[in-house]
């Protein structure tokens, strides 16, 4: 008898860098939070080291969200269906 073999698909690590005072940063959560997607947010509000991080990237404004090798500036909803689907 053979064995089962079940696929799993491995999710990407998700970091997502946020602010207080941005929308988009909420946003982003909330629907991380509604496909089930864990991630972990790096607030630049808060974290020196999160905005250092930030800029050593090149970037100056928030949500960036970085899912496994790819970087998405701004809250792409679209993009980030493909990449959880």
């Amino acid at each position: 008898m053979g064995e089962d073999k079940v696929e799993t698909k491995k999710t990407p690590e998700v970091i997502i860098y946020t602010s207080d005072t941005c929308g988009y940063c909420h946003a982003a959560k909330e629907y991380l939070d509604a496909i089930g997607v864990a991630y972990t947010e790096k607030n630049v509000s808060r974290d020196v080291d999160a905005r250092k991080e930030l800029i050593q990237k090149k970037f100056m404004g928030v949500p960036v969200i970085i899912v496994g090798d790819e970087t998405i500036q701004g809250f792409n909803k679209d993009r980030l269906a493909e990449l959880f689907e």
